[in-house]
């Protein structure tokens, strides 16, 4: 493989534009659930990465890390230090995943497989090796970091840079429990002082239009905060899908952020706002 920046579509459960694995200069960036990391493998042939760098450690992102150490045993996996005990240790994870989907677990996620503890580079809040620097960048998941290549000043963002399919709008994903509207406001901002070339997100692909883009999530993301605190889970689902009404890539973008998911971790942010506001 060449040192170019290369989109791998995952094809997460059969579906186009769901989950994007990136890859550039012989980094893997999110390899995505196991459930599809088979098509990631084939997509990487032969030649070892030189690492696995990870967002943040949900399953959509991570799942498929261990996958990879097991082909090739002396790959690293980076991982901020609040998800590392999470790589090498999964069942808590597991568990976590299982009261959300049931039975659906293993057909959504695979097999999730532990990153032997000498195979896990953890990272700091801020950092540089490579020809990448890495930041701290919470509001989405308290163990995201958001990724820079150097050469091509192209940021993987993960999800604090929101999702965003074809035409579609810049939406946040919001699931329990780790949402901070504040924080990812920060992080948004943080994103934005590297100036990036460009965004590279797992949902889905890469867009030049950098301050347009975190605008409009910023916006976003105080829009449906709102829409959560005055509304119950009904009411909010029905919002998002009216947003996505009309969207060409509306199914991949349910996908890659369910709408029933998405109250829940804006519901428990408002609630430990609240809590905190009675201390």
């Amino acid at each position: 493989m060449t040192g170019l920046h290369r989109e791998i579509d995952t094809l997460f459960q059969g579906r186009p534009h769901a989950v994007c694995t990136h890859w550039i200069d012989g980094f893997v960036v999110d390899p995505g659930p196991d459930s599809s990391v088979a098509n990631v493998l084939d997509a990487l042939g032969d030649e070892q990465p030189r690492a696995v760098l990870l967002t943040h450690i949900h399953l959509d992102h991570a799942g498929g890390a261990g996958a990879l150490v097991r082909r090739w045993p002396a790959l690293e996996v980076w991982v901020h230090r609040n998800g590392a005990r999470h790589v090498i240790d999964p069942s808590r994870l597991v568990a976590s995943a299982t009261r959300i989907y049931g039975d659906q677990m293993k057909t959504l996620w695979g097999d999730i497989v532990a990153v032997p503890e000498a195979n896990v580079r953890i990272l700091d809040d801020d950092g540089a090796a490579g020809g990448m620097r890495w930041a701290w960048t919470p509001g989405h998941a308290v163990h995201h970091v958001a990724y820079l290549h150097e050469d091509t000043g192209i940021a993987f963002a993960g999800d604090v840079a929101g999702v965003r399919i074809g035409r579609g709008p810049v939406l946040p994903p919001t699931p329990p429990p780790d949402i901070d509207i504040e924080a990812w406001h920060r992080s948004i901002d943080l994103v934005a002082r590297w100036r990036p070339s460009a965004l590279a997100i797992a949902h889905f692909g890469t867009y030049t239009d950098v301050e347009r883009h975190l605008g409009d999530l910023h916006a976003a993301l105080d829009r449906l905060a709102e829409v959560a605190r005055t509304s119950d889970e009904a009411t909010f689902e029905a919002h998002v899908r009216d947003l996505l009404a009309g969207v060409d890539e509306r199914d991949a973008y349910f996908s890659a952020m369910p709408p029933g998911t998405l109250h829940g971790g804006l519901s428990r942010y408002w609630r430990n706002r609240h809590t905190a506001q009675q201390q």
